[in-house]
This record gives structure tokens, sequence and C-alpha cells, in this order.
């Protein structure tokens, strides 16, 4: 009788043992797969990059980076009825991946993306693991400064229309945005009704893309209805042959500079499925954690206009000079490639670009996006650049093609991927100061002056020029004076700046800022200033 009590007991402690082991193992599968499955499930497998070669202290927790850091973003962003927006907020913990951008479109078309409308912040404590979060990723502080385009209490309704403008754009993306909405503000001035722009066709790019391609077409009219009368087709009357002819950057009535910016970041909305397909991209670049987004313009016809050829073979030099000499209506030829990269009007070259982002102190795993149309060189000229930053993404690697099937030889449509994708970044940094550049940097400041790092070119140069020749041994020592120079070109608030004075023609303009790269003051107002942060 004893000897089968004691049996039972035992089966009754085995069994409860059992049932402990059961549920623990339950529980640590359920742990297992929220914690690594979610972030990289339907990532396209040529984005899931090898990380066992990092350093100990640079080990990116993935989970943290959807989770903790978009709560970071989300909490410190606010929503805003008066700043444009592209992109929708993504749901708390969430990021959705689609099998194509179809779907995508289906699933969000109710639902307007946006543009979140203020950097995220650095003083929550979950940012505290980061290293240098401070020094590399916080934005600049903001004084305050938030979009005020709302026209004066005197600014009427469009009167009756004296006639019709007709506009036929010109140049790439960001050209062809900076001169619709200067055309939009003629049309005030001189109070015509605006006839949709065409795009160009006709340029280097030959892309096809109608306005509605890129841009939401009812959107604009309707969001410009209390400025100007905006139609889609009429019969030839007024004819502007290309917007190429910019307004003045400064001295304009303050509601004209203020219908500017209401049309370049609050009507000039891109179209549903570029939005969508744009938002696929920035999640996935969120998923690695904070990230940068380097403006690369290294494109050959980009050098064949600007005569830039520093690091290129004699043969590659000779095939742009060549490309300038055809190109007809490109008026200068004989371009002194040397002379230009001195005075910092180059682009800087991959290379020079890893040593800038080496000497700010960015770690090799920082996850980069490289906004770019198709690199002169291909690959290996990347090779400098992807030897110091593994992680180098773009819009091709991110998505498969099927997704990027409906955007393939619209090299607007592409270019406007990138767009969204720069002005989304934690950091946003151009290799060049041409037209995408300074959009960026506008929408960035426009939207709360996030992180822009603008580089000092004609600086750069001179030192790694220095270090090339062995007159400088020392790295160390040319990085801080890198870091020294770089301390006021963050995307911290300030007036726009004038022409240098006593310079003319080219010299003149090349010193005057662009109002589209900083609206400040004609669009920004201080909030209350003894609140500045």
């Amino acid at each position: 009788m004893r000897r089968r009590r004691k049996t039972v007991v035992v089966a009754v402690v085995i069994r409860r043992v059992l049932i402990c082991a059961i549920c623990v193992m339950t529980l640590l599968c359920f742990l297992t797969v929220h914690i690594y499955v979610a972030p990289f499930n339907r990532l396209p497998r040529r984005l899931h990059l090898n990380h066992h070669n990092t350093r100990r202290g640079d080990i990116i927790d993935y989970n943290k980076s959807i989770t903790e850091q978009s709560l970071t973003r989300n909490l410190s962003r606010l929503e805003s009825d008066e700043a444009s927006s592209l992109l929708t907020k993504p749901k708390e913990n969430e990021i959705q991946y689609q099998s194509s951008i179809s779907e995508h479109i289906k699933n969000t078309e109710l639902v307007p993306p946006h543009f979140s409308t203020s950097p995220s912040s650095s003083k929550l404590n979950m940012t505290s693991g980061i290293p240098d979060f401070d020094k590399l990723w916080k934005p600049p502080p903001n004084r305050n400064f938030v979009p005020c385009v709302n026209s004066n209490p005197s600014y009427t309704s469009p009167l009756e229309s004296r006639g019709y403008l007709l506009v036929h754009t010109n140049g790439g993306l960001n050209q062809m945005r900076a001169g619709i909405c200067d055309m939009v503000a003629i049309a005030r001035i001189i109070n015509a009704t605006l006839v949709v722009p065409e795009l160009d066709k006709r340029s280097f790019w030959q892309d096809t893309s109608k306005f509605s391609d890129v841009f939401d077409e009812d959107h604009f009219i309707n969001a410009l209805s209390k400025d100007i009368r905006v139609i889609k087709k009429l019969p030839k009357v007024i004819r502007a042959a290309k917007s190429d002819s910019r307004l003045a950057n400064n001295n304009l009535p303050p509601d004209i500079q203020k219908l500017r910016c209401r049309a370049c970041y609050e009507a000039l909305r891109f179209s549903t499925k570029i939005r969508s397909m744009g938002k696929l991209l920035v999640d996935r670049m969120r998923s690695y954690g904070l990230y940068i987004a380097l403006h690369l313009r290294f494109e050959k016809d980009m050098l064949a206009f600007s005569g830039c050829n520093h690091g290129l073979s004699a043969s590659e030099a000779a095939e742009l000079r060549k490309i300038r000499k055809n190109t007809a209506y490109w008026k200068v030829k004989d371009i002194d490639g040397r002379v230009q990269r001195l005075k910092g009007y180059c682009p800087l070259t991959p290379k020079e670009v890893g040593i800038l982002l080496t000497a700010l102190g960015y770690s090799s795993n920082t996850p980069i996006y490289i906004a770019a149309g198709e690199i002169y060189g291909g690959e290996s000229r990347l090779a400098d650049l992807r030897s110091r930053f593994s992680m180098l993404s773009s819009k091709e690697n991110l998505a498969t093609s099927e997704e990027l099937k409906p955007f393939m030889n619209h090299s607007t449509q592409m270019a406007a991927l990138d767009y969204i994708v720069s002005v989304e970044s934690d950091v946003f940094i151009p290799s060049y100061s041409g037209n995408m550049a300074r959009a960026v940097e506008g929408h960035r400041r426009y939207l709360g002056h996030r992180k822009t790092i603008s580089p000092d070119r004609k600086g750069i140069v001179r030192l790694i020029d220095r270090i090339g020749r062995g007159a400088e041994r020392d790295n160390r020592k040319v990085y801080e004076r890198i870091i020294d120079i770089h301390k006021t070109r963050q995307g911290s608030p300030r007036r726009r700046k004038g022409p240098v004075s006593g310079t003319k023609g080219l010299e003149r303009h090349r010193s005057e800022e662009s109002f589209y790269e900083n609206p400040l003051p004609d669009c920004l107002c201080q909030r209350d200033p003894s609140k500045a942060r």
C-alpha cells in the first residue's frame, strides 16, 4: 500500500514538471518568433546583410530599432494641418511589407500618406543606448520655428482671370518642382488661370511621365483654389516656354512668398502610387534603425555638364568631354576640372564621401540609403565607400523588381522615390548642392529643421589632398578639422543668405541661397522665443 502511494506521488510530480516544461517551451517559442521573425519575414532577400563582422559595441538591436526607435519618432513628430504631408505615420510597432506595390496601394489609398512634421527627439531614455547619439543623430535646435504660410487678412480670392498661363517645365524633378511653384506665384501676380503644367519630355532623361503620373493633380488644383484658378486643359493663349526663368529669391511681397511655400509643400503632392512606394522604402530603411540618406551625385550627365573628372580614367574623362561637346544646349564646352574641384564646384567622389562620414564619426555599420541615378563607373566606383560602410542600400535593392516595375524607365518618378526617403531620413547628406539637395534641405527645414549636413566641399578636398600628398600624416588631425568646419553646417535655423557683396554674374548667382533651399524668414515663424529649445 505504501509503495503504491509513493508511485502515485512520483507520477503526479513528473506530470507537473512536464506541464511546466511545456509551458516554458511554448512561451520561449512565442517570444522567439515575436523578436526575430517580425522585422524580416517579408524583406527582399538582397536586404539581409551579414553582420557577423561588426564590432562588439556596434551590434544593432533590430527589435529595438523597430519598436523603441519608431516610438521615439512617433511621440516627437506632431501631425500638423499647416505642413505638407506625403507619408502616413506608421502604426505603432508595426511595419507591413507587401509582396507587390499594387497591394500596398490598395491598402493605403483611403488614408493619404503624409510626411511627419518635426524631427525626432533625443530626450527619451530609449535613445541613450545608441553610441554618440547627440553628436551623430540629434537634430539641431529648431528654436520653435514652425510653418506660417497662411495669407494675410487682406488677401483676396482669385479675381476674374485675365488669360491663361501654359507652362512647359524643363530639367529634372526638383528643377521642375521649383519652376512650377514659381509659375503658381506668377499666375497670382498677373491674375491668370494656370493650366496644369506639362513636364519635360525632351531633356537628357527622355521621360514620358505626365503631371498626373508624378503629382496628385486633383489635390494640386483644390489646394490652390483660394489663390489661383487651375484647370487641366485649355487652348493656347499665354505660354511660358520654359519655367527655367525663376522669380527672385528675395524682396517679393510676403503673400507671394507664402504662396510659393504653399504650392511647394502643400499643393505639389506626389501621386498615390509614388507616396505608397516611398513609404514602403522608408519603412524598410527604418527596420535597420536610424539611417542616413546620401544624395550621391556622380551620374554621367552631371559630370559631363560640370566638367568634373577627379578620380576618373583618361578614357572616362574623354568620354565626358565628348558628351559635353555634342550637347548643343550646354553652352560652356572648355572646363578645367581641377580648377572646378578646388573651388568646391564639383561633387564629392564616393571615396571622398566615405572619408567625410568616417571623419564625422559614423560607424562602419551605419545604414545608408544611396539616393542617386546610375553612378558613373558602376559598382566599382562605390568600392571605396563600401569598404568603409557595408550597409549601403538603394531603391533597387530595397524593393523587388516587381515592386519597382511601374516606375522603371521614368527617371522623374524614380527621383521622387529618392526624394521621399531623403526627406524622411534621420540625417541627410548631399555630395553636391544641386537642385535635389537644395529642395530636400528646404523641405527638411520647413518640417522642423531636421539634421542636414551640408559638406564644405572646398575645405574637404583640400584636406583630403593633403593626406594624398603626405603633408598631413596624422589622419586624426584631419578628421578633427573636418568635424570643426561642419559644426555650423547641420541645418539649424538661420535666415536665407543673399548674394555676396561685389560678386557678379554666375559667381553672384552661386553665392545667393535659393528660396526653396531655405524658406526662412518668409514661411517660418518663431512660435514663442521664450520657450525655444
